[in-house]
């Protein structure tokens, strides 16, 4: 705001109770127009995740993204505090409460989003099972789409590409450079990119590699031995890391884009794993062009080997969490490329359909012009089937990214205020951060004029 608006703003006497109603009040109202939206919704998907706050309690988060027509509305639904146990049926019980809350009718779930924990998807008490399980009750022949989102980099660091051993000494080098050289401009961001909540491990990698020497001969002078940084094997390993690091990375910095819709995600996806299978065949045959770190150490025919094997593995893992995307890559070419998809291999429903849209140049015109939103929307009845195919894809989540920037933002927003924040007041800031909406100040006024009124 303009400065003397904002010194104005300053001199307002508020105590913290004001305060704390004032944020109570915008956060009941932008729930109140959620209330009022859900009940428009044609379809909507869910987005669950769950995580521990700086208090190590268990915090489980609900977005829902709705479509009205081809509107699309994106919120925070729920945010609980696991007080107790976390199991999956605890899970369960905080979505039904969820759901039944915001008044959103099962009959209209597409599909749900997770981000792959055990608790959320395994086991007879699996919560993608239940809400499988929940839909088919009162339509049998209802399936929805289950998603899972991107492994968080450091799991897949450490529990698929197996160099925890690479990731614990650069995590001792920074702890020691952040204890001793707070003031030295060259390591300032190594460890400020370390301090970060959720530190871009890619990045911390890459300021280590290319600060080796200058780590080094610190080190030395400080009397710190770490023997890993002589050790030409290991360093081929952090070089190896480096660099496919930043190819996880590059993936992930394109799955946080706003509104990213389950096809486009499952391009950019599909596209990292033949990069993978690409790299592995490369280095079987000790081409490292495209592993500019790796290509520094010129490492053993044996170790290129290994991260071959290495890159194969990961590949793996990205099959096996997005293997339930392939009974689904009709749908998605269908909607996303309705002019060139096969009419023979499209659902009975709209094969008539598709032929009168391939047929029509005007359309076809239409569709490169527009995005798939606008397009769609402006079929209107003409292809009811059509529209109602896209509605039910294009609700998907693409990502759990929201979850995971809203964990982010609540760790922080927790690590501030300590334990003087409550669960309430913690999910009406979440709320108010997080929203689209925009608080209805005028009614918010009026309500509190009449409020002083009565008393």
């Amino acid at each position: 705001m303009p400065w003397k608006k904002k010194e104005a703003f300053e001199q307002i006497p508020l105590c913290r109770r004001t305060v704390t109603r004032r944020i109570e009040d915008i956060a009941g109202n932008l729930k109140l127009q959620l209330q009022r939206e859900v009940a428009s919704f044609d379809f909507f998907s869910l987005a669950v995740d769950k995580s521990c706050d700086v208090q190590d309690t268990a915090q489980f988060l609900v977005f829902v993204r709705g479509i009205t027509d081809f509107k699309i509305t994106e919120e925070l639904a729920a945010v609980r505090t696991m007080h107790g146990t976390a199991t999956g049926i605890d899970q369960v019980t905080e979505v039904n409460a969820c759901v039944d809350a915001l008044g959103l009718k099962w009959d209209r779930l597409a599909g749900v989003t997770t981000d792959g924990c055990p608790n959320l998807t395994g086991g007879h008490v699996g919560l993608l099972k239940h809400m499988q399980d929940k839909v088919t009750e009162i339509n049998a022949d209802q399936k929805l789409v289950l998603l899972h989102g991107i492994t968080h980099q450091h799991v897949l660091c450490k529990s698929v590409l197996k160099i925890s051993h690479v990731i614990d000494v650069v995590t001792t080098i920074v702890d020691f450079i952040r204890a001793r050289a707070l003031n030295d401009r060259q390591f300032v961001t190594v460890w400020e990119e370390h301090e970060s909540e959720h530190g871009n491990i890619s990045y911390l990698l890459k300021r280590v590699w290319d600060l080796k020497a200058e780590i080094r001969e610190f080190c030395e002078r400080k009397g710190k031995d770490i023997p890993e940084l002589s050790d030409e094997d290991w360093m081929a390993d952090l070089a190896f890391a480096v660099d496919v690091t930043a190819l996880m990375n590059e993936l992930n910095a394109k799955l946080q884009g706003k509104g990213l819709f389950v096809h486009e995600m499952h391009n950019l996806v599909k596209a990292f794993m033949r990069k993978l299978q690409f790299l592995s065949s490369q280095l079987e045959s000790d081409t490292l062009i495209h592993m500019q770190t790796l290509k520094e150490v010129a490492p053993s025919a044996d170790r290129l080997c290994r991260y071959s094997s290495m890159l194969e593995t990961l590949h793996g893992e990205f099959s096996r969490r997005f293997e339930d995307l392939g009974t689904f890559e009709d749908e998605m070419d269908l909607i996303s490329s309705p002019f060139t998809f096969n009419v023979d291999n499209a659902p009975s429903d709209v094969q008539l359909e598709l032929i009168d849209l391939q047929s029509d140049a005007v359309l076809a015109n239409h569709f490169k012009s527009r995005s798939l939103l606008d397009f769609y929307s402006s079929l209107k009845e003409n292809f009811p089937n059509m529209r109602r195919r896209a509605q039910k894809m294009l609700v998907l989540f693409g990502s759990t990214y929201k979850c995971e920037q809203t964990f982010s933002l609540m760790k922080f927003t927790k690590s501030r205020n300590g334990s003087s924040l409550t669960d309430e007041h913690l999910s009406a800031l979440l709320r108010i951060s997080t929203s689209d909406f925009q608080p209805d100040f005028d009614a918010l006024v009026q309500a509190q004029e009449r409020l002083d009124f009565s008393h």
